[in-house]
């Protein structure tokens, strides 16, 4: 029998960890319109205490942006999950990021996704808040319940259930 972990039609849960430790902000104070009016998908963010991004779950990598800031997930139940490192670091073009995976790979909860020099692109972006987001999350016609946590820890901290 062949399991195929990335069928989009399985009924079950998906449980996203925190990818990174720092303080939970809601996706509602992202000081981004594109984060804060949800016009990238229902999310969270979190603001970082180090540079250091981990897979909030399992999945396969979709994308891992040319400017490596920011990281796109799709889980085993079919949720396309975005993970975009601070506000405005695109235009860092890379500088200051390593991506510790590639387009394509299986990864699990915890595993390294990206690294980044967390003091240098402060200096340099508005924000180094980190939004995590479901970006077809209206498509799917799910239940998402967020944390009421005020601080995150990286792989222990649920930051959201999703429910069919």
């Amino acid at each position: 029998m062949v399991f195929n972990m990335f069928k989009k039609n399985k009924k079950s849960g998906t449980t996203l960890y925190a990818p990174l430790t720092g303080k939970v902000v809601s996706i509602e104070d992202v000081p981004d319109p594109v984060f804060n009016q949800k016009m990238m998908g229902e999310g969270i963010a979190v603001e970082p205490v180090e540079g250091k991004v981990y897979a909030p779950c399992d999945g396969e990598i979709m994308q891992v942006a040319p400017t490596k800031h920011a990281i796109g997930i799709l889980t085993a139940t079919g949720e396309e999950i975005l993970i975009h490192v601070g506000l405005d670091t695109v235009n860092l073009k890379g500088e200051g990021f390593t991506a510790n995976v590639e387009t394509g790979d299986t990864i699990s909860k915890g595993d390294l996704l990206l690294s980044f020099d967390l003091e240098a692109i402060r200096e340099k972006v508005p924000s180094t808040i980190t939004p995590m987001v479901i970006t077809n999350a209206a498509q799917l016609e799910k239940n998402y319940t967020f944390t009421t946590e005020t601080e995150a820890k990286q792989g222990e901290t649920v930051l959201v259930e999703i429910t069919d």
